[in-house]
């Protein structure tokens, strides 16, 4: 070794540099990649991530898919639990931060907010799921409860169940909520039907359907914009 060389590795002052950029000025000053490699930082200590970073944004195709991804996915990309276990938690913390923003709020005039919400919990989903938000006389979100899951293009759902929890938990309306791994929030005919005959029942005990929404890639539907409710 030569005397006085450096032998820091490399990557050690792209990190601090990289950390101070978020710092001062924001996620917004940073790539995808660059966020993801801040994330990987904790999970692997000594060595380039940037590498691995860009491989993962490629593969998945965003920094919200690869954070997203199915646990076994990511691990066909990286033998690295780590990583899993970081991605993981980061998933668990954005979706507890969204789910904060709803909870025990007046649900109608933080729209957007549930949006969000919704969005998080349910878009990248590989199979469909259906989930009810109860909501009191105020229109408090008062439960959040995921009902059933299907496959890829089907959810069974029946409209008694639908109503029996919600008087269970003695909601004054409800919120139905589903995603589409495909990526298209279209509501398909079976999803209009559906609709509708848990608008009855609610009818029938004076529970209101304020909405069905259905989550999407990027977008989300509502039927009530549609004029479907």
């Amino acid at each position: 070794m030569v005397e006085g060389a450096d032998d820091t590795p490399h990557y050690a002052g792209h990190r601090d540099r990289l950390r101070d950029r978020f710092m001062e000025a924001g996620a917004a000053a940073l790539a995808e990649y660059e966020l993801l490699e801040l994330i990987l930082f904790r999970a692997i200590p000594r060595r380039d991530v940037k590498p691995l970073a860009k491989q993962l944004i490629k593969r998945f195709g965003s920094l919200a898919d690869v954070i997203s991804a199915d646990p076994d996915r990511l691990r066909e990309e990286i033998d690295s639990e780590n990583v899993v276990r970081e991605l993981k938690i980061i998933q668990a913390a954005a979706l507890y931060l969204a789910q904060s923003a709803v909870l025990n709020k007046p649900l109608l005039s933080s729209w957007s907010a549930l949006l969000e919400y919704c969005h998080s919990a349910m878009a990248y989903e590989k199979k469909e799921a259906f989930r009810i938000l109860f909501l009191d006389h105020k229109n408090v979100l008062i439960a959040d409860e995921q009902q059933q899951q299907g496959t890829v293009d089907h959810t069974p759902v029946y409209p008694r169940e639908v109503m029996k929890r919600a008087m269970n938990l003695s909601a004054s309306s409800i919120i139905l909520v589903h995603n589409h791994p495909s990526g298209d929030p279209t509501p398909s005919r079976a999803d209009i039907e559906m609709t509708k005959q848990i608008v009855e029942a609610g009818k029938q005990l004076t529970i209101s359907v304020h909405d069905h929404i259905v989550v999407g890639r990027g977008k989300t539907v509502s039927f009530r914009q549609l004029g479907l409710i």
